[in-house]
């Protein structure tokens, strides 16, 4: 449906008359029927997006708006329950799965730089909706030039380090989609919160837009019954003498339907009746009597779209076994057609007339764009009484709903849910009673697959899908010994379907540093890799993505986060390494935090500060392994805590912390608990590097007075000798050649004493400070620290409570031994390539913008 200009009326696409004969693009009304396998969106909250535009109706995105959280799909709020379900497949939930890929392709939103992957011209436009992206390997194509791109996607650049949608599983049918890829719970509740009200919105909204042309008049129009319960309509603007087949019209290309409008009429509903009850439920006589001519003495404020009966109609029916490409039987039903007869004459058509009838059956599927809905119908149904329903649910809903002649084998239901939390070390029948008290599960279709001891998780393995919502719903409201349970849905990784040269990557990001920035890393990641390698620290932890990737033979992790965080994964790595088929995964860091002491001898740089993604994958693709030590400090107090009760006095329980950077003992440790505390009191303005490091040096002036008395405050033993400290205020044991961000605090100058350090070799250096103007002056690269030792076993006797400090986390210790030694074996490291990055041409410059963290965001 078009202008004479060569604007399109239903979605607003634009072209040259003499143009037409070249277009390619499906219009938004006709996209649902050219989906291959519908795949729902993962709708995160509503944002503002600049410089973007609507995948439906074409339109900039000027006004709060949705995007996808796995593919670049935006939307309008009022435009969101028209996009198709044609998301990336991610992984096989037993519904049309298959080993071969095609492109994914998704129009526009293109930087202006972008080329043409056939005709190396620009195919980006920053005005309109212009150009296709293929959604897996990025590759960028004309409207009129990616219909000649061979159909098999490679997955591009980063083919090595994505885990390939075939080789994961996820049944996952009572689960959102953000549920299914671990989104924070938060995001889910700001999404429920705005469908709640998203009728009321777009009533309010489309109101403004009632014309004030007094030959014209606005219409409010419902395409059915479930629009009027939850008021949510459309505004048509019609001229007062239009005919009524005008205004049919008007109304189908509102709701972008493009069908014949003789098959469609309008009827009559007062604000009244919209209020009642009785209007959803009222029979065919009633709702015949209330039909009448669209324009009458007084105009209705609202009217609902209804489909004339028919006696016969044609309809599509899909066969579900097929593996590639899309295609369909036409077959006519009549009010005698019931979905037995049509499985019996569709089976001809498809060449399968010589199997029986009962092993086929015919599935309703929904395809909306937050969730594909599947429905097994009866045999007996008369089809032409199920479309007649869904229309009067939905004219906009029969639009996007199909029917599949699916093989009627047992499909096999096999949930996996991580559920963490729960106290360490104990049996597993102790655990599976704790959540039979707890979450009153049926052992017969739960079962624990895993048990996590040290860690207090396990793995349920579950065989029924409402049981597993209910599980994981119960779980979040759920505190077992005062500690809540946390529950995060796992796919099932099948590592014999992994290609032989495929490394896959394994993403842990922590969205709270960096000043929120891992935030919109998740977003860029989940874009670029398959976003079930992808995993939300705040959502459980390391374990989850650990026990994901356990089968996987070979695999390399990428940690988002300040240096703790990268401590957090590197102590989950060496608890659950013996469970890993690739024990000793290699570790890249991207540094989010504030000091970022080993990314900067990684070469990764001090901190993040918006660099493309795509390239930084390519950078963790190129990087070079290299081996780290990890020391144990282990800290058994002597003396007793202090407040013990009822006067009864007993020493803490000797406890055991992993070391990868430095340890603190004196005014180091005890800066950094000055800036702890004032980060618990204040956490709201701890957002940005700088700030921090204002806050430390605020806390380092107040210290500036402190007198040098730590040495006779403690005793140190090197590899069994006794050393004897000079006059010093600080004492720190480094494995890093990066302190206190960035300053060399052992210092570049030989000294025969000592060998040069090095992260692999075994030893610990250890240095004094003798004081806060110490301290600054190795910072700002005037001076080092007074050299003290160096060795691989170390033990630091406490006379007196001392501020302790490893790797950025301090606290008191009381007076007792603190040993310090090697921690199993060296822990493999990526340090990134000094060689320059290999040029990608086109698959570079597909990134810029359309990847890039720095775009218009929420």
């Amino acid at each position: 449906m078009k202008l004479s200009s060569g604007l399109f009326l239903v979605c607003n696409f634009m072209s040259h008359e003499k143009c037409l004969k070249n277009v390619k693009i499906p219009c938004s009304c006709i996209a649902p029927s050219l989906v291959r396998v519908p795949v729902a969106h993962c709708f995160g909250p509503p944002g503002h997006y600049k410089r973007k535009f609507c995948t439906v109706c074409r339109k900039s995105l000027e006004s709060s708006a949705f995007r996808c959280e796995v593919c670049e799909l935006h939307v309008h709020t009022d435009c969101i329950l028209f996009a198709c379900s044609d998301c990336r497949q991610c992984h096989q939930d037993g519904h049309q799965d298959h080993d071969t890929y095609h492109h994914h392709w998704r129009e526009g939103n293109l930087s202006s730089s972008a080329r043409c992957e056939v005709c190396k011209k620009t195919c980006g436009s920053s005005e309109v909706l212009s150009g296709m992206r293929c959604e897996w390997c990025g590759i960028l194509a004309h409207a009129a030039c990616y219909v000649i791109v061979t159909p098999e996607c490679t997955f591009g650049r980063l083919r090595n380090m994505i885990l390939p949608p075939s080789c994961v599983q996820l049944f996952s049918r009572n689960f959102s989609k953000l549920h299914c890829f671990r989104i924070s719970e938060n995001l889910q509740t700001e999404s429920d919160e705005d469908d709640d009200v998203d009728g009321s919105i777009q009533a309010s909204a489309k109101d403004i837009q009632i014309s004030t042309d007094s030959s014209k008049q606005t219409l409010k129009i419902f395409d059915g019954n479930d629009a009027v319960k939850r008021n949510q309509f459309r505004l048509i603007s019609v001229p007062r003498i239009a005919k009524n087949e005008e205004v049919v019209e008007a109304a189908l290309r509102a709701y972008y339907i493009n069908d014949d409008q003789q098959e469609y009429e309008l009827q009559t509903f007062t604000q009244q009746a919209l209020l009642s009850d009785d209007v959803i439920n009222r029979n065919d006589a009633a709702e015949d009597s209330n039909f009448s001519s669209v324009f009458r003495e007084s105009v209705p404020e609202a009217w609902i779209i209804r489909a004339k009966p028919k006696d016969e109609e044609v309809i599509r029916i899909y066969p579900a076994w097929l593996k590639v490409g899309m295609a369909y039987v036409s077959l006519r039903v009549n009010k005698d057609s019931s979905t037995q007869t049509v499985i019996k004459e569709v089976l001809p058509l498809l060449g399968r007339q010589t199997e029986r009838l009962q092993n086929f059956i015919l599935v309703e599927v929904l395809m909306g764009s937050k969730q594909v809905q599947r429905m097994v119908l009866d045999n007996q149904e008369l089809i032409l009484n199920r479309l007649k329903d869904i229309r009067k649910t939905s004219i906009r809903q029969m639009n996007q709903t199909r029917f599949y002649i699916v093989e009627n084998s047992k499909s096999i239901v096999r949930v996996n849910l991580f559920v963490g939390g729960l106290p360490p070390q104990l049996s597993p029948e102790e655990y599976t009673n704790i959540l039979k008290d707890e979450l009153a599960i049926k052992t017969n279709v739960v079962s624990v697959s895993h048990v996590y001891q040290a860690q207090g998780a396990v793995v349920l393995e579950i065989s029924c899908f409402s049981e597993a919502e209910r599980i994981y719903m119960l779980v979040k409201d759920t505190t077992v010994n005062d500690k809540p349970l946390n529950a995060v849905v796992i796919p099932e990784v099948r590592a014999s379907k992994i290609p032989q040269n495929c490394c896959p990557l394994l993403v842990f990001v922590n969205p709270k540093s960096g000043g929120l920035k891992g935030r919109d890393l998740l977003y860029s990641f989940r874009k670029l890799l398959n976003p079930h390698q992808v995993f939300e620290l705040t959502n459980g932890g390391p374990l989850p993505g650990f026990h994901t990737f356990s089968k996987v033979p070979s695999f390399r992790v990428l940690v988002c986060g300040g240096d703790g965080t990268v401590g957090w994964v590197l102590g989950a790595l060496e608890e659950i390494r013996h469970k890993l088929a690739c024990s000793e995964p290699s570790v890249a860091i991207l540094p989010l935090g504030t000091g970022n002491d080993l990314g900067r001898v990684l070469r990764w740089g001090a901190g993040y500060s918006g660099e493309d993604p795509y390239s930084i994958l390519v950078s963790v693709d190129e990087a070079d392994d290299v081996l780290m030590d990890r020391w144990t400090i282990l800290l058994d107090a002597e003396e007793p805590a202090e407040g013990a009760e009822n006067g009864i006095a007993e020493p803490e329980p000797p406890k055991i912390v992993q070391m990868n950077n430095y340890c603190g003992l004196g005014i180091d440790a005890e800066l950094s608990l000055d800036f702890h505390h004032a980060r618990e009191e204040e956490p709201g303005k701890f957002n940005s590097r700088f700030h921090n490091k204002g806050v430390y040096v605020k806390v380092g002036l107040q210290k500036i007075s402190h007198t040098r008395n730590l040495h006779k405050d403690i005793k140190l033993q090197v590899d069994q000798h006794e050393v004897e400290l000079p006059s010093i205020e600080g004492l720190i044991f480094i494995n890093i050649p990066s302190w206190g961000s960035g300053a060399d605090l052992w210092g570049s100058e030989s000294d025969s004493r000592f060998e040069k350090p090095r992260i692999d070799d075994g030893l610990l250096e250890v240095v004094g400070v003798t004081g806060v103007v110490h301290m600054g002056q190795v910072q700002g690269g005037f001076r080092s620290g007074i050299r003290i030792a160096q060795g691989s076993y170390f033990r630091v006797t406490l006379l007196k409570p001392i501020p302790v400090q490893v790797d950025g986390e301090p606290w008191i210790q009381a007076p007792g031994q603190i040993i310090i030694s090697a921690a199993g074996p060296k822990v493999h490291m990526l340090k990134k390539s000094k060689q320059k990055q290999k040029k990608t041409g086109s698959l570079r410059e597909m990134r810029v913008d359309s990847m890039s963290v720095s775009e218009g965001g929420r």
